[in-house]
């Protein structure tokens, strides 16, 4: 099948769009925060709206394939990724219009449906990859996956144009990548799956993934999602919390994205040597420390560095998962790959987003409780959060904190930017926060400090507990790569051989 570079090239671009998407929309939770008076938690279960629907739609996928197809699917994900897009212009009017509520409903579900064409690209891309490069799954998911790392690193440089460019624009950047796989799609053939082709069925796939060794990988994949996603969600934010500087947080989101992105194009010979869940398990270990350094970071220099660690712990773990199912199961490659991008992307989206919001509210609202109290009265969100069997808190209202580090600049300036009209409907949220701060800048003075404080201790620890993710990641790879006599070996071919595969023509069936 001679078209196998344009397929790939397509499959990356689906990721490009996700990747664009999610960087962006990490790039603005504080536009979001301030601008809506969110609350971290809130914010995080907006993030994981996106996660979640993208989760539950990779199963789907991967089951819908040898009914509707390669082609049709991706078709689909293309009509869900520009609904998605119109969504987030009715945002602001939203808001202007029913408060704070309404607008976190809508801004959830255009996530959620965005989600829902990441999901199906996702479910499609990964069995179309292994399918198209059958001697080299591990090195060429890896290449597909640096799809993800590079759209990171074009929206984390879109996101410099926050304050110039309206955020719902950047926010709909992602449509131009959509638009190109969209066009490849349109006009390429694609390969067969083994259940259309009768080499396989449902029930031969799902048998021979049936055993203990899939379910460890279910579980370590899950802690993937969680500590990758999940904490990729939060990381612009968190460490620009802890620089001081939003702009440098994007920075060091943009950096470690491109080093993920050059460094998933050497999976192939670095499985040669060590094995994939080798890699895996050294990935794990590097991971977990890289999250410790940063959340101890406090200068510029050593959050590169422990910025780098991190990368460098995480960059082979998604892609290489897949990997090592594909060459542990070949045959059931469809069903599996959906089953843990569903699982992976599920953590993400219900326990990482929500989960690292949760912690944040959970540090910074109790050592504000514990060492002003009378900030915290005066600076609480109006609502409660919970996650899981947590106990119920009360988090820093966004707003307020953003009103407190900006002295009340922005909201003044948009008192004075509404002149007459202030008083009508379309300002009514606005007029509440306008309303708080001339009730509580006199205040501004005694509680900004403290605040900020609050929500420094909140960003590093959350950042410091979820480092015991990957650490349980390792332990589990460490079950597989030493606990399972048929331990799974690296397969693909030394990356001098890589021409010679590539000549080799795949199964011609196609539609």
């Amino acid at each position: 099948m001679d078209n196998r570079k344009k397929l790939l090239t397509a499959g990356i671009l689906t990721l490009v769009a996700a990747g664009i998407g999610f960087g962006v929309r990490g790039g603005l939770l504080e536009i979001w925060s301030a601008e809506f008076g969110f609350t971290m938690t809130e914010l995080g279960s907006i993030t994981g709206g996106g996660l979640v629907g993208f989760g539950a739609v990779i199963l789907f996928a991967g089951f819908m394939i040898d009914t509707i197809g390669y082609k049709k699917l991706l078709m689909i994900a293309l009509v869900c990724h520009v609904v998605s897009a119109v969504m987030l212009f009715a945002a602001t009017p939203v808001f202007n219009a029913s408060g704070k509520d309404a607008v976190y409903t809508l801004l959830y579900w255009s996530m959620f449906i965005f989600a829902v064409g990441n999901g199906i690209c996702e479910g499609v891309i990964n069995p179309l990859t292994a399918d198209l490069f059958p001697k080299q799954k591990t090195h060429y998911l890896n290449i597909l996956h640096s799809g993800w790392p590079a759209g990171l690193v074009i929206g984390g440089l879109i996101v410099f144009a926050k304050g110039i460019v309206a955020w719902e624009i950047l926010m709909a950047t992602f449509l131009v990548p959509v638009a190109i796989y969209g066009f490849i799609v349109m006009f390429e053939t694609f390969p067969k799956t083994a259940a259309q082709q009768g080499t396989t069925s449902y029930g031969g796939m799902l048998s021979r993934l049936l055993g203990p060794f899939f379910l460890i990988l279910l579980v370590a994949h899950a802690c993937v999602g969680y500590v990758e996603l999940g904490t990729d969600s939060w990381i612009n934010k968190i460490t620009g919390s802890i620089l001081s500087s939003a702009t440098l947080g994007t920075a060091l989101f943009i950096y470690t994205s491109l080093l993920m992105t050059v460094l998933r194009f050497f999976a192939g010979p670095i499985v040669h040597k060590i094995s994939s869940l080798g890699l895996l398990l050294v990935s794990a270990l590097i991971g977990a420390a890289g999250l410790y350094l940063i959340s101890i970071g406090d200068s510029v220099p050593f959050m590169f560095f422990a910025a780098t660690i991190y990368a460098v712990g995480k960059t082979f773990l998604w892609p290489t998962m897949l990997g090592v199912l594909g060459e542990r199961f070949p045959q059931s490659a469809t069903i599996g790959m959906a089953i843990m991008g569903c699982v992976g992307m599920l953590s993400a989206g219900a326990l990482g987003g929500p989960g690292i919001g949760y912690k944040q509210d959970y540090f910074a609202s109790g050592q504000l409780q514990e060492q002003s109290p009378e900030t915290f009265e005066r600076v609480k969100a109006p609502n409660e959060n919970a996650f899981l069997f947590f106990p119920p808190i009360t988090g820093i209202d966004g707003s307020a904190a953003a009103m407190l580090g900006d002295n009340g600049a922005a909201i003044e300036n948009e008192r004075e930017i509404a002149g007459e009209a202030w008083e009508g409907e379309k300002f009514d949220e606005l007029r509440k926060q306008y309303d708080w701060w001339q009730a509580n800048k006199e205040f501004a003075a005694v509680d900004a400090a403290p605040v900020a404080e609050a929500n420094l201790l909140g960003s590093r620890m959350a950042l410091r507990v979820t480092a015991l993710v990957p650490l349980t990641m390792a332990v589990l790879y460490f079950i597989l790569l030493f606990g399972f006599k048929r331990t799974v070996v690296a397969h693909e071919e030394p990356i001098d051989a890589q021409s010679a595969a590539d000549d080799e023509e795949p199964p011609a069936t196609s539609y």
